[in-house]
């Protein structure tokens, strides 16, 4: 087989191949076994039809589109790296020759992955930051620990107030006609929350044990119920119970109830480490991401449309992901942001192209540096996935295996010491804090 690459222009190029006239044959010997279990001729079984019978009765024209699915797909990857390309689209196919008899000679459009030119990379400088906690962060996180461990309880004399539970009953009507969904009896909301339509929970603060009231709401124009978007509606609303958080105490009791210390203050300093072990990695990721950034702002490199494209289709199928171990799906999403597909897609592109660019970049640094990954870093990265997920290497190397992704793991580890190489090779500089605006003194 002969191919030939020509590139002609940025990253899109030409793919011409020629195949033995040898490998038709073989295909359409494939074609014809395939077919002829299906073909109908009066005097024969199916599948018991002679060759030449069968190229007289439908002619061998009638096989060349089923051997050419048969050949094409083997002969464009044998094709693809004898040139050494890396496609990162589907080809534009255009079949120049195919005959019983004669070779197959097909071109192939293909948009590759682009050459990238890099800029330096090596001692860029970041911003670096103490992993610091102050009074004000542990105070707000022992706050937070008591929002978590808040006892509700019920209020009888006082109006409902936000922050509260509302145990509620009501009943909507739109042109005093009740709509499906709007109705509910006990049903516990918590005011300030802003899960209902706008201007409901404001209108049951106030609200006291026993009360009624008709509440007045407006639909949102973008509501993902049609038949409701924009239309005015009330609900006759009854107040059954008032539940309100009570915060423990910071006190020694309280830190036995939450932790293995005996005294808070035992337990603050314990606290304050992990938020500050939190932080240093926090930190970490800011330092990793600020250095790729700058190697590939330095980079010179034309992204093809079609390689974000696929990124975007990709944080697609990960938010999804996401959604679905909440409990949700993209549609329930879509229909509850009044956004469609194409807006979220929109949204992710620019980090999307960020992405590509980043990797790109990330990807020549590693050839250039000589940046490989062994098989004893695989081995280990393996044991580590095995222990988080309770099974054994060899299991989770299988698994890989069958779904194709065990060249991922080793191109992510690429990718994670290619970081860690410029991290070591970068400049620590402190970081400068912006000054605050000048007011603005100009006389009126």
């Amino acid at each position: 087989m002969k191919a030939t690459w020509e590139k002609i222009e940025k990253n899109l190029g030409v793919l011409e191949v020629e195949v033995d006239a040898e490998r038709v044959t073989a295909a359409l010997d494939k074609a014809f076994n395939k077919v002829v279990k299906k073909a109908n001729v009066p005097g024969f079984r199916k599948g018991k039809v002679p060759r030449p019978i069968f190229e007289s009765r439908f002619g061998v024209e009638s096989l060349y589109q089923d051997a050419i699915d048969i050949l094409l797909p083997e002969a464009y990857g044998e094709a693809v790296e004898q040139t050494d390309i890396f496609p990162v689209d589907r080809p534009e196919v255009d079949i120049e020759q195919f005959a019983k008899g004669q070779s197959f000679i097909f071109k192939a459009k293909i948009t590759v992955k682009p050459e990238v030119k890099l800029g330096d990379y090596k001692g860029l400088e970041v911003p670096v930051q103490k992993a610091e906690v102050t009074e004000e962060e542990l105070s707000a996180e022992l706050a937070r620990l008591q929002e978590r461990h808040a006892e509700l309880v019920v209020v009888e004399e006082e109006a409902a107030a936000n922050g509260d539970i509302a145990v509620i009953d009501f009943d909507g009507y739109v042109d005093d006609v009740p709509f499906e969904g709007g109705k509910a009896e006990r049903h516990s909301l918590e005011l300030g929350s802003n899960s209902f339509i706008p201007g409901f929970e404001e209108q049951v603060v106030g609200m006291a044990t026993g009360d009624f009231k008709d509440v007045e709401v407006t639909f949102p124009d973008e509501y993902h119920a049609e038949n409701l978007a924009g239309k005015k509606a009330v609900f006759k609303v009854k107040l059954h119970e008032i539940k309100r958080k009570q915060l423990p105490a910071l006190d020694d009791e309280f830190a036995k109830d939450v932790s293995e210390f005996e005294t808070l203050d035992e337990y603050k300093a314990d606290l304050k480490a992990q938020l500050e072990s939190r932080k240093e990695e926090e930190l970490k990721g800011l330092r990793e991401n600020a250095v790729v950034d700058k190697a590939a702002a330095n980079a010179e490199v034309e992204i093809p449309e079609a390689m974000i494209n696929s990124e975007v289709e990709n944080m697609v199928r990960d938010f999804d992901t996401r959604l679905r171990q909440q409990g949700m799906n993209m549609d329930m999403f879509l229909s509850f942001s009044g956004q469609t597909r194409e807006d979220l897609q929109n949204q992710m592109k620019g980090d999307a192209e960020k992405r590509v660019r980043n990797n790109l970049v990330l990807e020549v640094i590693a050839k250039q540096e000589n940046i490989e990954v062994s098989e004893e870093e695989v081995n280990e990265e393996l044991a580590t996935m095995a222990e988080a997920y309770k099974r054994t290497p060899e299991e989770i190397r299988s698994i890989l295996a069958a779904n194709g992704s065990l060249g991922s793991l080793s191109e992510e580890l690429s990718l994670r010491k290619t970081i860690d190489f410029l991290v070591s090779n970068s400049v620590e500089v402190e970081a400068v804090e912006e000054a605050p605006a000048a007011e603005d003194t100009k006389a009126e």
